[in-house]
């Protein structure tokens, strides 16, 4: 029998047979899959909102006016609050932004219209991106062993300077990908009206990638808000108010890290109140980029 050729309808029902067999097992693939995703999103989400809710909880019944008003206190004593604090975090990280973001922009626009496939370009897409995923501490590290070390003091330049460091690639990647999505053919009917290049960049393809860019130095921005590691070993901290850059400065990340591993309970209440502050501060941060992003497209 087995000499005796199928029918065409028994072929047509196997291949039927065998379509839905696969389809069923995409079906049990995709339903797995999903599953697994969801519990992944869901995990993420748990953790997410614990946090949230216990720096609410912790942080917001530490506020009060004495926390916008004092100075840090010193061990053992009542009363006090983050004055110097949020006053240098707030000077050290917009003069790091500040300065490489003008950096930033400018190198992404060399990597996205200059550079897309010269060795000089490749060779500065390799660095930053080995700047951008490299420990915020080994910045911290390089700008103590030239600029603290050898100035004998920290000070709140070498932390502005750390800071901007991280700024720059994040700055640089952003732009050099917002540029990247503007089509070639806005730039084609520029050059076609006789304009230079560099016009053409100015006020062509950077004016229509503004808002991504924005929201890249608003991430970068958002992104050294809270770093701690490297004002350790640049700006240190400063218990008293202090507006000389020259001179050791507090930061809310440094004064929680202290804060938060005293035995004083004044001390830990403060530093739940600071992580308050960065926490919604980069929250509204965030939520700001991404809503610029959003209307870029």
């Amino acid at each position: 029998m087995s000499g005796i050729p199928l029918s065409a309808g028994s072929t047509g029902a196997a291949l039927s047979v065998a379509r839905r067999g696969r389809h069923r097992a995409r079906q049990r693939v995709n339903a797995i899959a999903l599953t697994l995703s969801m519990l992944a999103m869901g995990f993420g989400l748990f953790w997410l909102a614990w946090i949230l809710l216990e720096t609410i909880r912790l942080g917001f019944g530490g506020l009060a006016l004495s926390v916008f008003t004092e100075m840090t206190p010193p061990p053992q004593a009542d009363g006090g609050g983050l004055a110097n604090a949020i006053f240098g975090s707030v000077v050290m990280v917009t003069l790091a932004t500040l300065l490489g973001t003008p950096i930033g922009v400018l190198a992404g626009i060399y990597l996205g219209e200059y550079g897309q496939k010269t060795w000089l370009g490749n060779a500065v897409r390799f660095i930053n991106d080995i700047l951008l995923s490299a420990p915020s501490i080994v910045i911290g590290l390089f700008i103590y062993a030239v600029v603290v070390a050898p100035l004998r003091g920290f000070s709140g330049i070498a932390g502005v300077l750390a800071l901007a460091l991280i700024v720059i690639p994040v700055v640089i990647r952003t732009t050099e990908n917002m540029l990247g999505l503007i089509p070639n053919a806005l730039r084609e009917a520029a050059y076609a009206l006789g304009t230079p290049k560099w016009k053409v960049v100015l006020s062509v393809t950077l004016k229509a990638a503004r808002a991504g860019v924005i929201t890249g130095i608003l991430l970068a921005l958002a992104r050294i808000a809270g770093e701690t590691a490297p004002l350790l070993f640049t700006a240190l901290s400063n218990q008293f108010w202090t507006s000389d850059l020259r001179q050791p400065m507090a930061s809310l990340p440094v004064t929680i890290f202290k804060f938060a591993m005293s035995p004083y309970e004044n001390w830990q209440q403060l530093a739940w109140a600071g992580v308050f502050l960065i926490t919604m501060g980069v929250l509204l941060l965030n939520i700001l980029a991404r809503v610029l992003f959003k209307n870029r497209h």
